[in-house]
């Protein structure tokens, strides 16, 4: 039975990776529209590798966002998310929303144990986010640099706004008739390569900034370089080894489909980081 949250006023809602690209703007998006947001993690005592600190965390929410660290394995993360998922259940909170990736074949598993959870749930699969070209290690490439070093090659992705996907988040989270049982595809609203892209930041910050394409293993022993743990880099490895095959050359309407407006442009983005100093040298 799917349950009606009605508004979105007076209720409780839990974000996991509450301090991440997607969790800080959907805890921002939830609070604009008038939620209380409980942040699920490790120094408010919740951890996922810890099932005994999950109850407390979901105990008298109303809803949860589910997204699960990135450097961990497949048949973890949905083994992870589904008892949590249970566990949300027990606790009454029915109301569920995971982060997933759009052509990730990997994330398939993640998003079969939530629908068997008995949850009300919606599954949210986001193209390549627009911010990740301005947090995390790819801008310091950039902005130390003046080069990204990344296995793109030539494809073509419609990166989407991370405010975007947290719109069709809380969205999701406050209207459980509609959106309940749905899988929604969000993407930015044209596609660029990611020669492309970096071209797009050095046209609006002046700085002479490239791109060089390399084979994911080459990237995998870049990022081994830099100190990143011989697992999470083979993870990455695979994962870009495949998803960025070419698969995602397209748009997905569910921005349009839920928020009932486009989504927000790279080149606004660009403008907005620039403007903020992310990539000044």
């Amino acid at each position: 039975m799917t349950q009606n949250t009605g508004s979105a006023q007076g209720s409780t809602v839990v974000v996991t990776g509450a301090s991440g690209r997607t969790g800080s703007r959907v805890a921002e998006a939830a609070r604009a529209a008038g939620m209380t947001v409980r942040a699920a993690s490790r120094t408010q005592g919740f951890d996922w590798r810890d099932r005994s600190t999950w109850a407390q965390v979901l105990r008298g929410a109303d809803a949860a966002y589910l997204v699960y660290p990135s450097d961990v394995g497949a048949p973890e993360a949905a083994e992870a998310v589904g008892h949590l998922a249970r566990e949300a259940v027990r606790q009454e909170v029915r109301r569920l929303v995971l982060l997933s990736a759009r052509g990730e074949e990997q994330a398939l598993p993640t998003e079969e144990a939530l629908r068997g959870s008995g949850a009300d749930w919606t599954v949210v699969r986001a193209a390549w986010f627009a911010q990740n070209f301005s947090e995390g290690p790819l801008v310091a490439e950039l902005r130390e640099y003046g080069e990204l070093v990344f296995p793109g090659g030539a494809v073509r992705e419609p990166f989407v706004d991370v405010r975007d996907i947290a719109d069709v988040v809380v969205a999701a989270l406050t209207d459980g008739d509609r959106y309940a049982g749905q899988v929604l595809e969000v993407s930015g609203p044209r596609l660029l390569t990611f020669g492309e892209a970096v071209a797009e930041i050095a046209a609006v910050t002046g700085r002479e900034l490239s791109y060089r394409a390399v084979p994911a293993p080459r990237y995998g022993e870049r990022l081994a370089g830099f100190g990143v743990p011989r697992e999470e880099a083979d993870y990455l490895v695979d994962l870009f080894g495949s998803l960025l095959d070419g698969r995602n050359a397209h748009l997905s309407d569910g921005v349009r489909q839920v928020l009932g407006r486009e989504p927000r442009d790279f080149g606004d983005f660009v403008r907005e980081a620039a403007g903020a100093g992310v990539w000044k040298g």
